[in-house]
């Protein structure tokens, strides 16, 4: 017979990590030995100030640097084993990035830089442009498909980001200081924006911010100090409130 609550799979799993850098003849170490498991369909914030480690950690989480000891585990899968080739086609089929900078193609249009993900999956460009044009609906853009980054203000530019970062529904999404460069008004939205489709979708959320007010959008707050984790809570709150809310304006 059953009791309690169904356990809960595990997206990310991090062991031992370390990250060393060499600086002429010093050393500097970023990470010290990080152990951390993220489960599905959380939003998990690492937190801390500058020079906390938090960049660092996000890196390795993304497969972006290699650990100088330690592994990141990522459904199950060693990333920080792979090669380079198996690395990018991993990040291709269960990744997906939202970026403080935007990190738009200026050369592409909207509905064209949207689409990039599905690209890389083979989804034929008909198809790819169609579920572009919707998922940039959702997120407030549908007069803007043809419209390129530098016609648009900063907030619809992440919006363009957010909807590239969802739009093959990864497994997991980084959002590295997603509303650095943002109003506290587009903040909010982009904010509800990224926690309303990782609720739809069930998906793990990876935000890395030295922001407390932006933390408090995450089920759980890791924060790091001098590259060690130094605190682990978890939030308990109504998520009903304004994911729902937004649903039409998403």
């Amino acid at each position: 017979m059953e009791t309690g609550a169904k356990k809960k799979k595990i997206m990310i799993r991090v062991r031992d990590l370390r990250k060393e850098y060499r600086l002429k003849d010093d050393t500097v170490v970023a990470l010290k030995r990080i152990n951390l498991d993220i489960e599905q369909g959380e939003i998990c914030c690492i937190f801390g100030t500058s020079g906390s480690g938090k960049s660092t950690l996000l890196n390795q989480l993304a497969g972006l640097e290699k650990p100088t000891f330690g592994d990141v585990y990522i459904r199950g899968v060693a990333v920080t084993r792979l090669s380079e080739k198996e690395l990018a086609e991993f990040r291709q089929k269960h990744i997906g990035f939202v970026f403080q900078s935007y990190n738009l193609l200026p050369f592409m249009n909207a509905a064209e830089n949207v689409a990039v993900p599905l690209m890389f999956r083979g989804v034929s460009k008909r198809e790819r442009m169609k579920k572009s044009a919707a998922i940039l609906k959702k997120v407030g853009l549908a007069n803007r498909l043809n419209h390129y980054p530098k016609q648009m203000s900063g907030g619809q530019q992440q919006r363009v980001g957010i909807a590239r970062a969802f739009i093959a529904h990864p497994d997991v999404v980084f959002a590295d200081e997603p509303t650095g460069n943002l109003d506290s008004k587009t903040t909010i939205e982009v904010m509800e924006m990224i926690k309303s489709f990782a609720r739809r979708f069930n998906q793990t959320i990876v935000l890395v911010t030295h922001d407390p007010e932006l933390a408090q959008y995450a089920d759980r707050i890791v924060t790091l100090v001098d590259g060690r984790i130094v605190n682990d809570t978890k939030s308990i709150k109504n998520d009903t409130v304004k994911g729902e809310a937004n649903e039409q304006a998403i």
